[in-house]
């Protein structure tokens, strides 16, 4: 018997080994020439420690505590060198694919079809030379060599992960590399080729209620989703809402009428956003998305679509103070199909401490080089942005998370863009904080302490020139700042513990 692993790295790179009946994961790995991280193969050292997303496994002995905590393996943590397979499995390894010497593969095939779905959308499909070397999870993506060029452009599979032929949609824009060469040079026989699997927004275990949100042609991922749970089946709710913008924009609704009837959890909703179209939903996502969608929470939202669609979904969420048990998104351009940003919002207490000590480090520097040199008006800017915090804060509780979050992000940014370093504001602005603050933070949380009073005293200490003191205030706001993202990380782990 045998089993397929797919192990994800840091960088996106998605490759897939067999696993044997009794062998370790790693020796499958390295029996494939896939280098993991390995060193004592005892479970003493750790150095193969690595984190199980779904599937089965029996777990060897290990050393507590100097390999693996008995919390990390609750958690879902394994050690490669003592782990078997015991069904598939998808494996988050902690390196990128160049150090495992895992890098991408290259296919190619045939086209067998190309499909005018709408007059803006395309679809076309691939016949591989080699289809069963080819493996992905469901919502993943391949760079497509666009034929005749040296342009690659990035798509998501539409087809399911044993489908004979690989599909995808793409918008048939007049300019696209890709859309033009389908539309006025391609015909069925013609070779092309591409590279993947590529990224992190894939289908996880069905654990809990699904919320799957598409934008155009983001509906692709979707309908690869809903094909393996069709084969696999599932006792949870699946609801999709697909958004398009114009009535010509909405296709492949007879295949999700199709998935309804092959599954009964399986619901959805179509929706338009000119107010003008003639389909009867109009407006957004958001105006469709209903209470028992979320389940309090005890949901995983997966959302694909164009930047401006996943900004606003995100950013309702935290209005409505909806924190989903998990949440993974993809962004990706319309006119090129390129992804632009995939997010799995995992949130770990020692990654949220970093990003805050960062920014303390940046705020100490920009201490050294603006108390005692601020003006009388950057002095009332400074303590303006301060009170502005205080409004969505009450009673030892947010009262208004997102109003927090802006508000907060212009009072820490102040003293950044005050030094005029250029080099201070760009590492400032690339710090996770914003993000791990929208996914960790909800009205529930109960802060740790005051901390607009932390902001008035870090304007105070810098109006007065007293740098230590400024330096005191930036320290025990800080640590203020990160006991309240542990209370919402804990929370979040109680609700998992509670209905995993």
């Amino acid at each position: 018997m045998s089993y397929q692993i797919a192990l994800t790295f840091e960088d996106g790179v998605t490759r897939f080994i067999e696993g044997r009946e009794g062998e370790t994961v790693a020796d499958a790995s390295y029996r494939s020439r896939i280098n993991i991280p390995l060193d004592c193969r005892d479970g003493v050292c750790g150095t193969c420690k690595s984190f199980c997303e779904s599937g089965r496994y029996e777990l060897g002995d290990y050393v507590p505590d100097e390999a693996m905590t008995e919390d990390e393996e609750q958690a879902g943590y394994v050690l490669t060198c003592q782990m078997f397979p015991r069904s598939d499995l998808v494996i988050q390894i902690p390196v990128t694919s160049d150090i495992a010497k895992a890098g991408v593969s290259a296919y190619s095939g045939r086209i067998t079809g190309i499909d005018h779905l709408s007059d803006t959308t395309m679809g076309f499909s691939i016949a591989l030379d080699n289809r069963d070397a080819l493996g992905f999870l469901p919502g993943q993506y391949v760079n497509v060599v666009v034929p005749g060029t040296d342009q690659t452009r990035s798509y998501s599979f539409s087809s399911g992960p044993g489908a004979d032929h690989v599909g995808f949609l793409l918008r048939n824009t007049p300019t696209g590399a890709l859309p033009s060469y389908l539309r006025e040079k391609a015909k069925a026989g013609d070779r092309i080729e591409f590279t993947g699997p590529l990224g992190s927004f894939y289908l996880r275990d069905v654990k809990r209620p699904l919320l799957f949100l598409a934008g155009g042609t983001g509906l692709a991922p979707f309908l690869a989703m809903l094909e393996k749970i069709s084969g696999s089946g599932t006792d949870h709710p699946v609801h999709l809402i697909y958004g398009v913008t114009n009535d010509a924009d909405l296709i492949k609704v007879d295949e999700l009428e199709q998935y309804a009837k092959q599954l009964p959890n399986f619901t959805f909703t179509c929706c338009v956003a000119d107010e003008g179209c003639s389909y009867p939903n109009k407006g957004y996502v958001t105006r469709y998305i209903e209470p028992q969608h979320v389940n309090g929470g005890d949901v995983d939202i997966y959302l694909c679509g164009p930047p401006p669609m996943v900004d606003a979904v995100r950013q309702w969420l935290e209005s409505q103070g909806i924190a989903p048990l998990n949440f993974y998104y993809e962004k990706f351009s319309g006119s090129t199909g390129l992804v632009t940003e995939t997010g799995a919002v995992h949130l770990k207490v020692g990654d949220v401490e970093e990003a805050f000590d960062a920014r303390m480090a940046l705020e100490l520097g920009a201490a050294q080089l603006t108390v005692g040199r601020l003006s009388e008006e950057q002095i009332a800017e400074y303590r303006r942005l301060a009170e502005a915090t205080v409004s969505h804060v009450g009673g030892g509780h947010f009262t208004d998370v997102a109003g927090f979050r802006e508000t907060n992000a212009a009072f820490h940014l102040f003293p950044i863009q005050a030094t005029g370093n250029a080099t201070m504001i760009d590492t400032y602005r690339r710090l996770q904080v914003q993000e791990y603050m929208a996914q960790a933070l909800t009205p529930s949380v109960e802060l740790t302490a005051d901390i607009a009073q932390d902001h008035r005293d870090m304007v105070d200490a810098s109006a007065r020139g007293d740098l230590d003191a400024a330096r005191t205030a930036i320290v025990t706001h800080t640590e203020h700042a990160k006991a309240t993202m542990r209370a919402g990380i804990e929370a979040q782990s109680e609700r998992a513990g509670s209905t995993g």
